[in-house]
């Protein structure tokens, strides 16, 4: 018994160092500074943005057939208000983790992690948050808690009905011991991000839907990301019914992708919903590992990027495992790793995964890696280029993390360019250069 209070307070103790990475900091709110794509000016400005991004559907379904467009969620609200919703969701989940390990469950997979209504409920009615009979309550009517135990996505579906109480949902402050309400730091300005996001996602999501394209919600930097894939989740549910129109964005160089990656389509299987992913390596590591040392928490990236390769093809194959599956799944491979498109199409191959099924598609820069591109399209698959656009000094930084992102780019690049100076040369004994 010791040594499992000791490994929950030492689990514990990082817990409450990571939640550091969800906390508003000055230098990482609505500033450039090289951090945002976008400076928050004005609910106006949103605005805007969803006026370009609906102009950007409407480009891609008169330009090609099964089109993607994609959206950055923090053009779309306050940068700030989804730190601070991230926070508020960490937060809660942090709370599910600690009732795990004073039920004895350290060390279990997410989704193997199960708290005994029970002995929840004694611990609740402990810690002042919920009377015996206000508990009972919680699990009535949700289906929560039937199987007599509670898993973390059930969790997430009570903190859904909670909020919506006009009593404060209590949690403990681990610092001070004492209870604190969990929404504290929401003001009603911030309830109105909340719905003015949404909308404009439902905007988007109905325009998508009626022009035939699908839309991808980009990843951001970690601190922002819980609140913008619950919010990409949120509209995945009501859109993603017969076929995937929403995909989310899974960055496989945080040491966290796999569980999310999981959770999501754990959720996604019990709900009946399609999931539609889009896997990339990640593009903030610098900001990322700057943040965590300003701020005093663990680094959230994978150490090497051979760990971020290991967890990038371990994503992969259980989506595409769940592809052969229940065919309700569906992935946009974007790399500009050629082991990475090798080991799909192996993967495809061995499961079954026909081409034309159209579940897997693969996505570059435009005019990177046409090496990869064109031969692929040519046999069949799925394939397309991403197209960023904007002022100069908007997509510069844009396509430099992407380089960042792709390190072994500029060794590829050498080997690009000898199998371009090869065609020129073949085309020229041909007679045929501009052919």
């Amino acid at each position: 018994l010791s040594s499992r209070i000791s490994a929950a307070e030492k689990e514990m103790g990082g817990a409450e160092k990571r939640e550091k990475q969800y906390q508003a900091h000055q230098g990482f709110g609505d500033h450039h500074g090289g951090v945002h794509t976008y400076f928050y000016a004005d609910e106006a400005k949103c605005d805007q943005h969803m006026e370009t991004f609906l102009r950007c559907i409407d480009a891609s379904s008169g330009s090609t057939e099964d089109g993607f467009s994609a959206i950055k969620l923090t053009a779309l609200a306050r940068p700030h208000f989804l730190v601070r919703f991230s926070e508020v969701l960490v937060k809660w989940q942090r709370f599910f983790h600690q009732m795990a390990l004073e039920q004895g469950q350290a060390g279990r997979a997410v989704l193997d992690t199960k708290l005994e209504v029970e002995k929840l409920q004694e611990a609740l009615a402990n810690l002042g948050i919920a009377s015996k009979t206000e508990s009972q309550q919680w699990f009535t009517g949700e289906n929560l808690g039937t199987s007599g135990t509670v898993d973390l996505l059930d969790w997430h579906s009570l903190f859904n009905s909670r909020t919506k109480l006009s009593r404060p949902l209590l949690i403990p402050n681990r610092k001070t011991g004492q209870l604190e309400p969990l929404l504290s730091r929401f003001s009603k300005e911030e309830e109105l991000q909340m719905k003015r996001v949404l909308q404009r996602m439902d905007i988007l999501a109905k325009r998508a839907m009626e022009k035939g394209v699908r839309l991808m919600v980009d990843a951001e930097q970690s601190y922002f990301q819980p609140a913008i894939s619950r919010l990409t989740v949120e509209t995945q549910r009501r859109f993603n019914r017969s076929q995937p129109i929403i995909y989310n964005t899974y960055q496989c160089y945080l040491k966290e992708a796999y569980n999310n990656v999981t959770g999501d389509m754990e959720l996604s299987r019990r709900e009946g919903w399609h999931f539609g992913t889009k896997l990339v390596r990640g593009a903030y590591m610098e900001q990322e590992r700057e943040r965590a040392a300003q701020m005093g928490y663990e680094d959230p990236i994978n150490p090497t990027y051979e760990k971020t390769n290991e967890m990038y093809h371990r994503c992969l194959d259980y989506v595409l495992e769940e592809i052969k599956h229940s065919r309700k799944a569906s992935v946009m491979v974007a790399s500009h790793n050629e082991d990475t498109v090798k080991f799909t199409l192996r993967r495809m191959r061995e499961l079954g995964i026909h081409p034309l099924d159209k579940k897997v598609c693969f996505g570059q820069l435009l005019g990177m890696c046409d090496q990869i591109t064109f031969p692929l399209g040519q046999a069949g698959f799925p394939v397309y280029k991403y197209v960023p656009y904007g002022p100069v000094n908007e997509v510069l930084p844009y396509l430099s993390r992407r380089a960042q992102e792709n390190r072994g780019f500029m060794q590829r690049a050498n080997r690009e360019r000898d199998l371009l100076w090869k065609e020129v040369k073949r085309r020229l004994l041909t007679g045929n250069l501009f052919s």
